[in-house]
């Protein structure tokens, strides 16, 4: 087993452990450090094995108090566009929020165009407003257009 698979499967191991729809997170420099890898090691294994397409959402801030939080998503069945709804909360950052439209787009419950416009309409340069109140905004456009595609 190569050192990818021994980094997915010890994360795997610890979604099973937490809650259904919790979040479980992560810092890169203490996976790197118990798998005696690099950081970049960590941050391929993410990207490769739980991305949207798989299946997951995955928010990340880097630098020192930086993290990676994973969510598997689970449709249990229902429309993927109700379970994004969902799991949207009253405020979203950009990157997660594209994470959301991607997972739509890999569940072909939206088309490429349908998440182009999504994710402009979301992006922080049409939302010209400060934070906090940004990532409320975008919670809410995106979770109004989802509605809309219902």
């Amino acid at each position: 087993m190569g050192i990818s698979d021994r980094i997915e499967s010890f994360i795997t191991e610890l979604m099973k452990a937490e809650d259904e729809d919790a979040w479980v997170e992560l810092r890169r420099n203490e996976l790197a450090s118990i798998f005696n890898c690099v950081p970049s090691q960590i941050n391929y294994v993410i990207a490769t094995r739980f991305s949207p397409d798989n299946g997951y959402i995955v928010e990340s801030k880097r630098g020192g108090g930086g993290y990676l939080r994973i969510r598997r998503i689970d449709t249990g069945g229902e429309n993927p566009i109700y379970t994004a709804m969902r799991l949207i909360s009253d405020r979203i950052d950009f990157p997660t929020a594209k994470n959301h439209i991607k997972a739509l787009l890999s569940a072909n419950a939206i088309d490429e165009r349908t998440a182009d416009v999504l994710a402009a309409a979301v992006s922080d340069n049409a939302l010209a407003i400060a934070q906090p109140d940004k990532d409320r905004l975008r919670a809410s456009i995106l979770k109004n257009a989802l509605a809309a595609l219902i």
